[in-house]
């Protein structure tokens, strides 16, 4: 079976060139729930490279995930390479990739994919045909957008930029963002031996040397226990500490380093505008609501004060609820709407904030590059919705009916009372002005837009 699509990229053919030779495109052209890099931080295009990929979102158990390994046979200068199926789940996998240039800013991408599945799934060459070609349609909207993006900071010198929680959703993809641009990234892991570029700290013991941060320009740190959990005691104070322990021990240090980052870019959450607040449009000038998540982003935040005393520009990213199919509060619900009964998590006017992946990665990226981002900025997209179109818009998507309410028994049987009323039964209109006011585009404007994307539908 072949495939073969051309799309058309409006960006100078030596960009799309040099975006596809740099660590990290690999990972932005995979969607997260199709599968996962082996070494995220390596790329480019030489020949006898290997590539090895697990198949399936990250949520899985490795065991369950079949390990793709994949050699680039060939690699031509003015635009061409291929890659074959060393290991994997076809019986034979060719992809030719072809870059070419139509225009002084026009490329064409052609792809050119030969596979022969098992043969007792031959039957299934018509799914198998339809699925590639959502996923090179998907591969062709990241590069547009990606390039976009880059277009827009191209002006800027290129950044050293250190990154805590690299190995999560959101760190995995906004690493391999910025490198595509060719920026360097250095991952900060808790780990005491590292590797080339990595650096070794741990939180828990209070322990990060300065002398690792020098020559970096941004710190941004995502580090943090999942909040999707059940909140007994101890899991409060888990997550709770891996996030206030973490962010101080940073603030702390770059305080005290006299040529050192200028800018911390601090994740953070809508958590904490209370988790139901009906009928209010909800900007960072709120002081926030009440429960466990709005006192844990108070005291999050509150902890890069050392940092901002020294006068470290400090901009906090406040996350809604990010979608993708490769983990996050969507990927429970697609297996529900597949089988036909999916519905709405809450009220049906209740509003949702959200935002693409992929948005929230370009948000994060934009806070380190930008100079003039300080103080808090909602990572949500422009359009808010309520959970009875949240609902209906994924079920349109899916081409399945979303007329069955999840009972509320479901996700309190999943994550316990307390944290099924903070993260289920939301109510915030929150505003993304603040955003866009700083210079930010947003890829996906409408909530069928971002789910489209992410499920390559």
């Amino acid at each position: 079976m072949r495939i073969e699509t051309v799309h058309r990229v409006p960006r100078p053919c030596s960009e799309v060139m040099a975006w596809y030779d740099r660590p990290g495109a690999l990972v932005r052209l995979t969607p997260p729930g199709l599968a996962g890099a082996d070494d995220p931080a390596t790329g480019g295009m030489r020949a006898g490279r290997l590539v090895g990929v697990r198949v399936g979102p990250s949520a899985l158990p490795t065991a369950l995930r079949p390990h793709w390994i994949l050699r680039h046979l060939e690699h031509e200068p003015e635009g061409r390479f291929v890659d074959q199926q060393v290991h994997g789940p076809f019986r034979t996998w060719r992809h030719e990739h072809r870059i070419d240039s139509v225009a002084e800013a026009i490329t064409e991408v052609h792809d050119s994919i030969d596979l022969e599945l098992p043969r007792r799934l031959e039957r299934l060459e018509p799914l198998a045909e339809a699925q590639m070609h959502r996923l090179l349609g998907f591969r062709a909207r990241q590069l547009r957008d990606d390039l976009a993006f880059h277009a827009r900071w191209a002006h800027l010198p290129r950044r050293t930029i250190a990154i805590t929680g690299s190995s999560g959703l959101i760190g995995t993809q906004l690493a391999a963002l910025l490198e595509t641009g060719g920026h360097t990234v250095r991952r900060m892991i808790r780990e005491p031996e590292v590797g080339e570029g990595e650096i070794s700290w741990d939180p828990q013991a209070g322990q990060l040397d300065p002398a690792d941060l020098e020559g970096v320009d941004v710190v941004i740190n995502l580090a943090g226990r999942s909040i999707a959990a059940r909140w007994s005691a101890g899991a409060r104070r888990e997550i709770r500490d891996s996030r206030v322990h973490g962010t101080s021990l940073i603030a702390r240090t770059l305080a005290g380093m006299r040529d050192g980052p200028a800018a911390l870019v601090q994740a953070s959450a809508i958590g904490l505008y209370g988790p139901r607040r009906p009928g209010e449009l909800l900007t960072e000038a709120d002081q926030g609501g009440e429960g466990f998540l709005a006192d844990l982003v108070r005291d999050w935040e509150g902890s890069t004060h050392a940092a901002q005393e020294a006068g470290v520009r400090v901009a906090f990213v406040r996350t809604g609820m990010a979608l993708t199919d490769g983990g996050g509060p969507l990927l429970p619900q697609l297996p529900l709407f597949l089988a036909g009964v999916g519905g709405r998590l809450t009220r049906a006017d209740a509003m949702t904030s959200w935002i693409s992946l992929d948005d929230i990665v370009r948000a994060f990226a934009h806070a380190a590059l930008s100079a003039d981002v300080t103080g808090p900025l909602n990572g949500v997209g422009p359009q808010p919705v309520t959970a009875g179109e949240f609902a209906r818009t994924l079920g349109r998507v899916l081409h399945r009916p979303s007329l069955v309410p999840v009972p509320g028994f479901g996700p309190r049987a999943v994550l316990g009372s307390a944290a099924a009323d903070e993260l289920i039964d939301v109510d915030q209109n929150i505003s993304d002005a603040r955003l866009r006011a700083s210079g930010f585009e947003p890829a996906h404007t409408t909530l069928e837009q971002a789910l489209r994307h992410a499920l390559r539908r």
